[in-house]
């Protein structure tokens, strides 16, 4: 029996570490041939876009209605700034545009006025033309009559008299006309003026009701927020960023390949994408473009390659790639996670 069982003994070992060697070549094998078939990268993450929140004009806080990390919908009441003063610019903008509708009004009565007394002025100087050819036609009757010695010369005096009255009354009444026409001209003017001022005024109105309307800050986007950090009664300036809103229902995934991998890359290609933070989750993905430049192109200070001091070193191109199945993954997507991008070329 003691000879049996040692030979046992000895060959349990041998077994094992037969299957340890059998499991590393057939996962060494497997990875040799997913290194043929694959480009991979872990320098890669998600990506989303995120809108900051700013304030378009001065003034106290009067209320927050948002909290940290809070998700908010597309028009949604975010913050409310004091809108006391921004309420009487709009009755001062409204009051002055009621003074120039008046203003208006006045001179398109003044005109109508003037035009009634130019025609006023027109009648009177036709009835006068036929005084006046009256007049003119006994002056010339009465003449006749005294060189016959039919009327006495004071009746030709008066005759002369009454003609040249007319003549006057006929210029003055000729005046009277060219007045009337002046004022016509002068009330046009003014309504031209007051038109352009009621414009003017109406675009303050409707400047001081948009400023009006800027003390509401509402969200732009359906998202969730950063840090707040406000308060009722702080003073906020015009421009300044009070928070930011991530938009939670776009997300892409910016992967950084190196130059010697993206001969095998183009756009269409399938990607398997896993996050670091969910191991289990798998994102199926493909790649939407890829970048004319490499990333370090797009920092502060690009590296010059034309001073003496040369260190090559290996470039990485921005891919992005869109989400497929984001209906699917989307309550694990955060802004900023680190993943994992595997594109099978073969």
């Amino acid at each position: 029996m003691e000879n049996t069982t040692q030979p046992k003994k000895k060959k349990a070992p041998l077994i094992i570490f037969g299957v340890i060697v059998g499991a590393l070549l057939v996962y060494g094998s497997f990875k040799l041939y997913f290194s043929f078939t694959h480009e991979s990268t872990d320098n890669a993450q998600l990506e989303t876009n995120a809108t900051p929140i700013v304030s378009r004009l001065a003034g106290y806080i009067d209320s927050v209605n948002v909290s940290d990390y809070q998700t908010v919908s597309a028009g949604s009441t975010l913050v409310k700034i004091d809108s006391r003063e921004y309420e009487i610019a709009v009755e001062q903008a409204q009051a002055d545009l009621l003074s120039a509708q008046a203003d208006f009004s006045t001179a398109n009565a003044q005109l109508m006025s003037a035009n009634a007394n130019c025609k006023v002025a027109v009648a009177n100087l036709n009835v006068q033309k036929v005084r006046l050819n009256k007049a003119k036609a006994d002056y010339e009757r009465d003449q006749n009559l005294l060189a016959d010695n039919s009327i006495t010369r004071k009746q030709l005096e008066d005759s002369k008299a009454n003609f040249e009255t007319s003549q006057k009354q006929l210029n003055a009444n000729q005046d009277q006309i060219s007045f009337a026409e002046s004022q016509i001209s002068n009330y046009n003017a003014q309504i031209e003026k007051v038109q352009a001022l009621m414009i003017a005024k109406k675009a303050a109105l409707k400047n001081a009701n948009l400023r009006l309307s800027y003390t509401i800050i509402t969200s732009p986007i359906n998202g969730k927020l950063g840090k707040t950090n406000l308060q009722p009664g702080q003073y906020v300036q015009p421009g300044q960023s009070l928070f930011t809103i991530v938009n939670n229902e776009t997300f892409w995934i910016t992967a950084n390949f190196k130059e010697t991998q993206i001969e095998k890359l183009h756009e269409g290609m399938e990607a398997e994408v896993k996050l670091d933070g969910y191991e289990n989750v798998k994102i199926k993905a493909k790649i939407a473009s890829l970048s004319d430049a490499t990333g370090a192109r797009f920092t502060l200070l690009p590296p010059d390659n034309a001073t003496g001091n040369f260190v090559k070193v290996t470039q990485r191109v921005p891919v992005r790639l869109s989400i497929e199945n984001l209906a699917e993954v989307k309550q694990y997507l955060k802004a900023g996670l680190s993943v994992t991008v595997d594109i099978k070329t073969n």
